[in-house]
């Protein structure tokens, strides 16, 4: 069984290149970003999560929308445990696949194939697991004799194809997606939809970050909306949808990007 559990969590960083003399005394909320102020210590805070809760269990398939600087990458992280709420509490059970940054467990300077085997011993597979599915994910990249070349000469549609075939063939409880999927050509966005529909029907969960309205309501069952680091609203798709159409003026499309 696979559950996510996040009661109360907040996220603050310390922007320590940043003017404080310019922002002291005042709490700004800018366009997009959690809120920023000056804390007695004379750095500049931004409060990127602020007490955000919600429960996942197996079969659930979150979407997080929200303009860009919102809190949704950051959530994410937390999620894969790249970030440590600050406060509150975080229960995760499950083997995490996070698919937001392509590169990770991966050496640039060797190739394609030996980043299968690198990238499936940091998501925790077994060397015996790996061999066993090699082949499955050389096929499922298309990416033929470049997967001899080092991954360091990829574009960036190249490396998430190699990065998601790698993660996905491992089957984990919890898969953690970001918007850079829109990066791969639409003919391989296409089978990467197959994919994740095929992971989402085996009962595990999903995370996915997007702008994208059409994506969402094709993968998942519920949406988390965030706004300057809040959450403002979870629950059944249409409904969040339509109230973030509301509020934003109808840029909630499915073509947003």
């Amino acid at each position: 069984m696979a559950s996510i559990v996040a009661d109360r969590i907040s996220v603050e960083f310390t922007a320590y290149g940043a003017s404080a003399r310019s922002l002291r005394g005042r709490l700004l909320r800018a366009s997009v970003g959690g809120l920023m102020g000056v804390g007695r210590d004379n750095l500049v805070h931004i409060d990127a999560l602020h007490d955000v809760s919600f429960t996942l269990e197996d079969g659930d398939r979150l979407g997080l929308i929200g303009a860009n600087g919102a809190g949704k990458s950051t959530l994410l992280r937390v999620l894969a445990g790249v970030y440590f709420p600050g406060r509150g509490r975080l229960q995760v059970d499950g083997k995490i696949s996070p698919i937001f940054d392509a590169a990770a467990g991966m050496d640039l300077d060797v190739s394609g194939r030996d980043n299968i085997f690198l990238r499936g011993i940091y998501l925790g597979a077994t060397p015996r697991e790996i061999r066993r599915k090699t082949d499955e994910i050389v096929e499922f990249t298309e990416l033929g004799d470049y997967l001899l070349m080092p991954v360091r000469i990829y574009a960036t549609g190249m490396l998430t194809r190699l990065a998601f075939a790698i993660s996905t063939a491992f089957t984990p409880d919890i898969l953690l997606l970001d918007e850079g999927i829109g990066s791969v050509d639409a003919a391989f966005l296409e089978k990467t939809m197959q994919r994740l529909e095929t992971f989402a029907g085996h009962a595990r969960i999903l995370a996915l970050a997007s702008h994208d309205s059409g994506l969402i309501r094709r993968l998942c069952n519920k949406v988390a909306w965030l706004d300057h680091g809040r959450l403002v609203a979870v629950g059944g798709v249409d409904e969040i949808l339509a109230r973030y159409g509301e509020r934003t003026g109808g840029k909630a499309s499915p073509t947003a990007a």
